[in-house]
């Protein structure tokens, strides 16, 4: 899952209109302006990025042919640090979205305390149309066209969709070849040979699950007495899902994009195959296929969407069950459904604070790589364990202090870190 988050815009008389997430990351900086004693000079700063690159990148097909694809990388702020976010392969990317991903990542680091700023970027293409070698000639491609504005101290990229780990080991290599030297430090995600971190993958997977555990208790749930839906079982959803299961929660429904699976009385997540489709395993005992429409709505107590953006809608907000909300995706509530959800006295734990295990593990390894020192996986989710409880009493103080949302106390404690590092930089020349 990705380092990597959606807010009101105007709103008709007929269903909710779909919202970029640029324009959701514009409202709520907005919103959350609005509790604290920040200078209009620098909310006015953060509405912008520092940069927007667009570059070509031809590719040589396996068949002889050369197609042309487009990449952007959006650098949104880097006062507390290095820009950091993910890198996507989709047919679904483009600049405004980059802009909206990178500015939500800015928040996700601030709500972290990490010395990084917010970056995100991204090919439009889609990945299932090429080769192996294919997608290894566009990533090196592509390398050489960011390698003047991406680095260990510039801007350190990461997996996303559509990208994993041999991605950023490409990189890695031939930006190490460019410059002449091994730069381990200048993609996270990588895998342990070549300086990555041993638990990176299931960060963001074990951070909505710590947060998770920790809203249950805040709400006075006791995890043994707590049913759990998990639309999307990929990386996030499946190691979320299994170690609520370990912590003894009961997770009585998971769904992938083929649909999914309930049991009212508790799935073995554990032994449930994340690659292959979910509803194979509907076979005997009280198991039945449900749609990924259908576990949204189910009677449980907490609700983690772990999939895509925009699943919780206006038009299937009233269905929602669920006593509690924790989003593991990137911006799945949209901004009418969080304003109804609200007025329900139902919590939404925002996507910045749930899904940060990643973008944390992978400021881990930006350390490893630095100081040339692995870490053993106990030590990173030791480390993230720590990371996540302090960033969710922070969260939690602000919240419980100003009578307001969740995702408002996170934006809250994210805009007074960056207004605090924008004071003390000042404004050159």
């Amino acid at each position: 899952m990705s380092e990597d988050t959606s807010t009101p815009s105007d709103e008709s008389s007929g269903p909710e209109t779909e919202h970029s997430i640029g324009e959701t990351a514009q409202q709520q900086l907005t919103q959350a302006a609005a509790y604290v004693d920040v200078s209009p000079d620098i909310i006015e700063q953060l509405h912008h990025p520092s940069k927007i690159q667009e570059v070509t990148i031809p590719v040589r097909r396996d068949d002889g042919t050369v197609d042309v694809f487009t990449g952007y990388r959006a650098q949104h702020d880097s006062v507390r640090g290095p820009y950091k976010g993910g890198l996507r392969y989709s047919p679904e990317v483009d600049r405004d979205e980059c802009v909206g991903l990178a500015m939500l990542m800015t928040w996700k680091c601030a709500v972290m305390d990490l010395p990084f700023g917010g970056a995100k970027g991204g090919v439009r293409v889609n990945p299932k149309e090429l080769s192996e070698l294919e997608t290894e000639r566009l990533t090196r491609r592509l390398t050489h066209e960011f390698s003047s504005f991406i680095g260990p101290t510039k801007d350190i990229p990461a997996p996303d969709i559509g990208t994993d780990a041999q991605v950023m080991g490409w990189i890695m290599d031939a930006y190490s070849m460019r410059n002449g030297e091994t730069t381990s430090g200048v993609v996270t995600g990588k895998r342990p040979a070549i300086g990555g971190s041993y638990g990176r993958s299931e960060a963001p997977g074990r951070s909505v699950a710590i947060v998770t555990r920790e809203a249950c208790g805040q709400y006075d749930r006791p995890l043994d007495e707590t049913t759990v839906a998990v639309q999307g079982f990929g990386s996030v959803g499946a190691t979320a899902a299994r170690i609520l299961d370990d912590w003894g929660a009961t997770v009585t429904a998971v769904s992938d994009v083929d649909g999914g699976i309930r049991d009212p009385t508790g799935l073995d997540v554990a032994n449930i195959d994340a690659e292959g489709p979910l509803t194979d395993a509907a076979t005997g005992g009280g198991i039945e296929t449900i749609s990924n429409e259908t576990l949204l709505e189910l009677d449980v107590d907490v609700l983690i969407p772990a999939a895509i953006g925009n699943v919780i809608t206006d038009e299937n907000v009233d269905e929602i069950e669920a006593g509690l909300v924790v989003e593991g995706a990137n911006g799945p509530t949209t901004p009418a459904a969080d304003e109804a959800l609200e007025d329900r006295d139902v919590p939404v734990i925002p996507d910045i604070l749930a899904n940060a295990g990643g973008v944390t593990v992978s400021y881990f390894e930006w350390l490893q790589d630095i100081n040339r020192r692995a870490w053993s996986k106990e030590r990173v989710n030791e480390e993230l364990e720590d990371e996540m409880l302090t960033a969710w009493e922070g969260v939690r103080d602000e919240f419980e202090a100003r009578s307001v949302s969740w995702r408002d106390a996170a934006y809250i404690v994210a805009l007074s870190r960056i207004a605090e590092a924008y004071d003390e930089r000042g404004l050159w020349p």
